[in-house]
């Protein structure tokens, strides 16, 4: 075998244990017990105070690129990944320049990505008004489902489906088997709700009201429901809505749902004025809203954790005025969302099984990346080495995306990403990803 790692606690598919970890031609071959005689060219001992973790997989990310690359890019988005032991992504349709709407536009990304990730890198397809037609397309091409608005996507170039679109549009999908994620709030609730304007975040709060979430829920589960297409759930932030989502699986609907690092961390009653770095849609709501969604989350209801990196330069955060109505919604969160996660998730009794569980195997699921999100035989040898029980401040300036933007900035974490390995090989600052596509 190429290579032999040991670890006095890992994370499989077992559970957690010491194992020795073989691996040959970037695939897992072997896990055995620590001690195992498995021969190797290189062996390497993992210190005892560190964790190994299969390789995290998010599919919520925007890279902006090409159009907006003094957003975000494909080389700092997946340098920011792989330092926060995330060895995966799927990268949105917007708010790249062209959307991913078609083949062209595909190809455009794709070519744009080449020979620049870190990281391994996948795409979604957009559903908007008009291209009906080219989701089989996309979808032959390799995109592993499609994401649609319900309400405006905040970028013109990609707009949002009406109820009637949404459904030819769901329609196409239950015939392809494809998968649509939505973003899902409410334009009419969220037009008769009052406007976001000023410093204050209680008023953009109200602007973004928990029946916007709700009403629009409903409505993908009815549409799931007459259709039959396979739909999930965009950044659930509501715990309104958990219900909903809940009657529809034991329904058995093909209906899945996602919660992001943010709405697990911060709370409403804690953002401060003009603090316009928490700003995204939805909102980051009232503590005891999240602690439902963390109830939701250990109960399986939620089924996975994902970032929704959504950066942007530090101009369009306004925070010359710090008005929420105007300033970009979007939270970076790429790099932290490990540590932001494990630092709620143990104070709630919860395990490190239940991370990889939340960031790792149910978002590989999802997408049907079937050598990825576990560390077991036959998968890619994808592994973050983690240091549980470090603690770090954050810095907003070291960290690896873009722009020091950050909603964690001075904030405590517990967990450090001491490694990252792709393939069996640690990234070490070049370029080493590929392009994924769907099957």
């Amino acid at each position: 075998m190429e290579l032999v790692v040991r670890a006095r606690r890992a994370v499989t598919g077992a559970g957690e244990g010491s194992v020795a970890v073989g691996v040959d031609g970037g695939r897992i071959v072997a896990v055995e017990p620590y001690e195992a005689d498995l021969p190797g060219r290189r062996e390497v001992a993992l210190g005892d105070d560190t964790v190994l973790m299969p390789g995290l997989v998010d599919t919520h990310v925007h890279v902006n690129d090409p159009g907006r690359t003094e957003w975000e890019g494909f080389e700092t988005a997946t340098a920011a990944a792989a330092a926060g032991g995330v060895t995966t992504i799927v990268d949105m349709p917007l708010n790249s320049l062209p959307p991913t709407v078609d083949v062209a536009s595909l190809g455009v990304k794709r070519k744009t990505a080449e020979g620049r990730v870190h990281v391994d890198v996948g795409f979604w397809g957009g559903a908007v008004p008009g291209n009906a037609g080219e989701l089989a397309a996309l979808h032959e091409a390799g995109v592993f489902g499609f994401k649609c608005f319900l309400l405006h996507s905040g970028v013109d170039e990609f707009p949002p489906l009406d109820p009637a679109g949404f459904r030819e549009s769901m329609g196409v999908l239950s015939d392809l088997g494809a998968l649509m994620i939505v973003h899902a709030e409410d334009s009419d609730t969220i037009d008769g709700a009052p406007h976001a304007h000023g410093a204050a975040y209680r008023d953009f709060l109200d602007s973004r009201p928990r029946a916007a979430e709700n009403t629009a829920i409903a409505q993908v589960i009815a549409v799931a429901r007459e259709t039959g297409a396979r739909a999930h759930i965009l950044h659930l932030s509501s715990s309104d809505a958990i219900e909903l989502v809940a009657d529809a699986k034991r329904d058995g609907l093909p209906l899945s749902a996602e919660t992001c690092p943010h709405y697990l961390s911060f709370t409403a009653e804690e953002i401060g004025d003009g603090a316009t770095q928490f700003k995204c849609c939805p909102p980051i709501r009232e503590a005891a809203n999240r602690e439902r969604l963390w109830r939701a989350l250990g109960a399986g209801t939620i089924d996975c954790v994902v970032s929704d990196h959504s950066p942007c330069t530090p101009e369009l955060k306004r925070f010359d005025t710090g008005d929420f109505g105007v300033a970009w919604g979007g939270i970076a969160s790429l790099q932290l969302g490990l540590p932001a996660v494990w630092t709620q998730a143990r104070q709630r009794g919860y395990a490190l099984t239940d991370v990889v569980r939340w960031m790792a195997e149910a978002p590989a699921d999802q997408v049907g990346l079937r050598h990825k999100g576990r560390i077991e035989v036959g998968r890619d040898a994808d592994f973050c080495v983690f240091a549980p029980d470090e603690a770090f401040v954050v810095d907003k300036a070291k960290l690896r995306h873009r722009n020091p933007v950050s909603a964690y900035h001075g904030r405590p974490l517990a967990g450090v990403v001491r490694q990252t390995w792709l393939r069996g090989k640690e990234i070490d600052g070049e370029p080493a990803g590929t392009l994924l596509t769907r099957g």
